[in-house]
């Protein structure tokens, strides 16, 4: 891929590159930007394209950008750029324009080609256009879970963008994210069930071995021998609800107490499920006292 203002560069001129267009050993893909090769560009060609078009310091940025780090499992539709605040650029087909202030080498990443902004500030940029909370958790532990980036490494990025949507909510949940949360469903749980009722904090993602085979549960009580386990699906197979039985009970055969619950527990029953955790917890030693979470908390007030 080529661009005309890299004529020069290349040791071609204007001229000479629309010629090949003209003979048919190039074409164009966008207006000033030709593949310098016939049939179908692949997708790599197509990003390189959009990048070209926007100029040399534009960068693949939001869901594209997610694409290219898998983040996201489906190429973007519409291919987005991010330019500097001060570049003047005409509408393109097929491309989304997005401005930033900052100097675009302040959140380029430095080794990859095309040019796209880091994985950190591409997780901010989609938290920033994300429809609720819950999807900026599952994207922040999604990446988190996979390597991808690190809790530190977003904070990071959060404290340059001090206007940035859901700022200080997405500060605590990188915390909670550190500490093990895998999931929207988890950080619920720790958020208006364990946290706002008082509960002691658990593990999250504790190890065990259980059969001669590693397995992590999603909250454990170690001090007080109770598990807690959270499904976020609506349904379950046959064959999950037995795997979950068996690792119910071998977990019962080494003294464990395992508490299950779905997202409507969580969600819909933050207070009746707190109750329960701690009556599982007061039957094995704890000597706490839970809180109301609000005026409105369904706990007992005896």
């Amino acid at each position: 891929m080529i661009a005309a203002w890299q004529a020069d560069y290349a040791g071609l001129s204007v001229a000479a590159m629309k010629n090949l267009v003209r003979t048919g050993r190039w074409h164009r893909l966008h207006l000033g930007v030709y593949a310098t090769f016939t049939g179908e560009p692949p997708r790599d060609a197509v990003l390189w394209a959009a990048v070209l078009r926007a100029g040399p310091r534009s960068l693949l940025s939001h869901e594209t950008a997610a694409e290219t780090y898998g983040l996201i499992n489906r190429p973007s539709r519409l291919v987005h750029v991010t330019i500097p605040q001060t570049q003047r650029l005409e509408p393109v087909r097929g491309l989304v324009i997005h401005r930033s202030a900052r100097d675009p080498e302040q959140i380029r990443d430095p080794g990859l080609l095309p040019p796209r902004t880091m994985v950190e500030e591409t997780i901010l940029d989609l938290a920033q256009a994300a429809p609720n909370f819950d999807d900026v958790i599952a994207l922040l532990a999604g990446a988190c879970q996979r390597r991808l980036t690190f809790p530190v490494l977003l904070r990071q990025s959060l404290d340059a963008r001090p206007k940035s949507r859901w700022r200080a909510e997405i500060r605590e949940a990188l915390a909670d994210v550190a500490s093990g949360v895998h999931s929207p469903l988890e950080y619920r749980y720790v958020r208006n069930v364990e946290r706002a009722h008082g509960l002691p904090v658990g593990d999250r993602q504790a190890h065990a071995v259980q059969n001669g085979r590693a397995i992590y549960r999603d909250v454990r009580y170690r001090k007080y021998r109770v598990v807690v386990e959270l499904d976020g699906a609506a349904s379950h197979p046959a064959e999950k609800r037995l795997e979950d039985n068996r690792r119910d009970n071998a977990a019962a055969a080494q003294g464990l107490v395992t508490l299950r619950y779905s997202w409507s527990d969580v969600t819909k029953r933050p207070c009746q499920t707190a109750a329960e955790v701690a009556a599982a917890l007061r039957a094995r030693g704890w000597t706490g006292q839970l809180r109301r979470c609000g005026p409105d908390c369904q706990l007992s007030r005896s």
